[in-house]
């Protein structure tokens, strides 16, 4: 072939796809398909498994035209959302099948923003789900803790109570989530005895006891205790915080510093019931931990192909800016709720200090998401007026300073106390399980508690989870990308 020939055919093949590309970039989606061609470009620039999805790909659609054929085949926003998702755990139950088990989304993003901040339409009662047992398909609720100021906190209800069924209805795994998180606003909770059988299998009884609850607008401050535990030479401070809200940070700032100002020698952070929230105020969490590694790379985000320009480093901060207690050691409690932003700090820290993990294993979620709106960039100025729609893909991986981030089957704790409803104790309480072991490790004056050998209850799910409320995200996408 003449080289003038082959330059001509080159030049011919650029011109085609500049003008596939132009189709897309110049010709407007009609109004009716607006919302799904927000949802395929922006998953097309940001989605993580983005190269995996065949119907993301950038050659997938020559024009706008093709696009618009391909969205008005699904009947609604959703359908289209999930269809374009990595094996999504919608269409693979099984978590060792499904990849992308996180991303979201809603018609509202007033919602969204608010279940990132910690605000939602919630009763108080913060829950973990269970199995009566692995052939069963019927689902109990335990109490796991009362959020302060909501409903719940003025009624007789507790930490460890069990229920069984809403408004006279056994809770089920078909119908649980409609139960617990349907549109009605109140609801009556029907409580159960836990006891065990000559096995030390759990029985579940129904009891006589019924509450009527009713969600409210409802903002949870993450800090739920924050206290100074004195045991011989050692002062404990002892922080359960429940959330990463970024509309919280000064608290926690604040949190610190009054542990710094009565001198704490050692720390327990009881993640317990975290299932994440912001990847900056988890930097900001380890640099209140620590303080001696300013500058230094405490996270990686490593978003795709795409966008691989814009993997982001997250640096300890400046410890002239906030309290800081410069620990070498910190001991964090953890469960299977311990989730994305709480696992980040774990995993983070581990360079640099010895973190010493109590508890269970954690969830497993190495992944972050971000929110995307419908705007010439994806970001909220110059949002569509015309809808409320959002979606939280996942975006990036995560990585430690030492390219870490291989624990999608959770951290391994150094201590294995595996939470059970039955021997739940008053948390902050010095004989409550998980804080007592910390303390023995501390003070080198306790043994390792042996695991109670009743059966209770495998972990399903819990309230944090069902309201997405189990998140690592970013705040702002990377810069340049338009639609």
């Amino acid at each position: 072939m003449k080289p003038t020939f082959k330059f001509a055919l080159l030049l011919l093949l650029v011109v085609f796809s500049f003008q596939g590309c132009q189709d897309m970039d110049d010709t407007a989606a009609p109004i009716s398909l607006e919302v799904q061609d927000f949802i395929w470009k922006g998953l097309n620039q940001y989605y993580l498994w983005q190269p995996n999805v065949t119907n993301l790909s950038d050659d997938r659609f020559a024009s706008q035209n093709e696009l618009n054929t391909f969205l008005q085949t699904y009947s609604t926003p959703e359908k289209l959302f999930q269809s374009l998702l990595y094996r999504p755990s919608s269409l693979y139950p099984d978590p060792k099948d499904a990849v992308d088990r996180f991303s979201w989304i809603v018609s509202d993003y007033l919602e969204l923003e608010g279940q990132l901040q910690g605000t939602t339409k919630n009763n108080g009662v913060d829950f973990g789900l269970s199995r009566v047992s692995s052939n069963s398909n019927d689902v109990i609720g335990f109490v796991r803790y009362i959020i302060p100021n909501s409903d719940a906190a003025a009624k007789n209800i507790k930490r460890g109570e069990v229920f069984y069924a809403v408004n006279g209805t056994k809770l089920t795994r078909d119908n649980y989530a409609s139960l617990l998180f349907g549109s009605s606003e109140s609801y009556t909770l029907n409580f159960a005895t836990l006891t065990f059988d000559t096995n030390n299998n759990p029985v579940i009884t129904p009891n006589d006891k019924s509450l009527d609850l009713t969600k409210t607008v409802l903002n949870e401050n993450p800090i739920l205790i924050n206290k100074v535990i004195i045991n011989g030479s050692h002062n404990i401070g002892y922080l359960m915080y429940n959330g990463f809200y970024s509309s919280y940070d000064s608290q926690l700032n604040d949190a610190f510093g009054s542990l710094k100002s009565q001198g704490i020698t050692d720390l327990v952070l009881d993640l317990r019931y975290n299932g994440g929230g912001s990847v900056n105020t988890a930097t900001k969490l380890a640099s209140m931990i620590t303080g001696q590694f300013k500058g230094q790379t405490f996270s990686k985000l490593k978003w795709n192909n795409k966008n691989s320009d814009n993997d982001t480093d997250y640096q300890f901060i400046d410890p002239a800016t906030i309290n800081s207690l410069e620990l070498s050691t910190v001991y964090i409690l953890t469960t299977k709720s311990t989730a994305s932003a709480s696992e980040l700090i774990i995993n983070g820290l581990k360079p640099y200090i010895n973190v010493v993990q109590i508890g269970d294993l954690t969830y497993g979620k190495n992944v972050a998401s971000i929110t995307l709106y419908d705007s010439p960039s994806f970001g909220s100025v110059n949002r569509n007026p015309n809808h409320r729609y959002a979606m939280q893909p996942i975006v990036a991986q995560s990585v430690n300073s030492v390219g870490f981030g291989d624990y999608l089957g959770g951290l391994v704790p150094n201590y294995e106390l595996i939470e059970k409803v039955s021997t739940f104790g008053v948390l902050g309480s010095t004989d409550e399980p998980l804080l007592s072991t910390a303390i023995g490790k501390i003070t080198g004056t306790g043994k390792m508690l042996k695991q109670n050998q009743v059966k209770d209850f495998e972990y399903f799910t819990d309230s944090k989870s069902l309201n997405n409320q189990n998140q690592m995200y970013i705040e702002k996408a990377p810069e340049g990308s338009q639609h």
